[in-house]
């Protein structure tokens, strides 16, 4: 009989364009050898353009997706990606506890903030961000904003390394055990430099900054395989270091779909 695999599950939204969102967690969880399960927050119209519409899952619906799988299949690891509202955030919370999930139980809990869409306008209501920095946060093991997200949780605009630095400290203050501020958004770098910190280590991921538009789908990509490590019982930093190493390959493997933006791929994976 085959080993069962290790489980992780994402909180997040469906992406019908299949670039981000659920699909591209699932297809990354896949490529990473971890068994993904889902509980959907909201169902996306969407192609390589962009976001028509979204219809939200009632919070309770949301809850008791976490609930059916946590209980009987068992989480070594969970991400979010979008919420959609803050009536959804404070059910995720609540059943997070319930069946312990996040940094003060047994389960890695990576919060991926999505916030901000691709050209850095908000996506949330004041609301729901306060709800991200006041019930998720807390309860993360590792959150990852873009730095558009950055902005909007914090107010710190980031403009070199010593703001970055800056910007890991704020979103500490806010609860967090881990946070990487991403660096994919500071194209006055000639590399994509990732911060790592807990407040103590300040762990620079420096990376090749590719000549693509077609980046669709790279926030949730390298978080759920961060998630997926975790799952695999590796410790914050060497997660990190793993989920930046597949995201690297996945946006150097990305292709042009549709007439807009295409994703980042880990078809790469299949090739070894």
């Amino acid at each position: 009989m085959t080993a069962t695999p290790k489980t992780a599950l994402t909180i997040a939204g469906s992406d019908s364009g299949g670039g981000a969102g659920i699909q591209a967690d699932l297809r990354t969880f896949f490529a990473c050898g971890v068994h993904g399960m889902t509980a959907i927050t909201a169902v996306t119209v969407q192609n390589s353009l962009g976001v028509q519409g979204f219809t939200e899952i009632p919070p309770d619906v949301v809850a008791a997706q976490i609930k059916a799988v946590a209980r009987d299949m068992g989480v070594d690891a969970a991400k979010t990606g979008m919420l959609a509202t803050a009536e959804i955030i404070e059910a995720v919370a609540v059943t997070l506890d319930e069946v312990r999930i996040g940094r003060s139980a047994e389960t890695p809990f990576v919060v991926d903030p999505v916030a901000a869409s691709m050209t850095g306008d908000p996506l949330l209501r004041e609301e729901a961000l306060e709800a991200i920095r006041s019930l998720l946060f807390p309860r993360a093991t590792l959150v990852t904003p873009n730095l558009d997200e950055v902005r909007l949780l914090t107010g710190v605009e980031v403009t070199d390394r010593e703001s970055q630095r800056h910007a890991a400290d704020s979103l500490l203050e806010l609860g967090p055990q881990w946070v990487l501020v991403k660096g994919g958004h500071l194209y006055t770098d000639p590399e994509c430099v990732d911060l790592l910190s807990d407040g103590v280590q300040y762990i620079e991921l420096p990376g090749r900054r590719y000549d693509t538009k077609h980046t669709h789908g790279g926030g949730d990509t390298l978080a759920s395989a961060i998630t997926a490590s975790l799952a695999m019982d590796l410790g914050v930093p060497d997660a990190v270091a793993e989920g930046k190493w597949f995201i690297e390959r996945s946006v150097a493997d990305a292709y042009p779909l549709g007439a807009g933006v295409g994703p980042v791929s880990p078809f790469w994976r299949l090739r070894q």
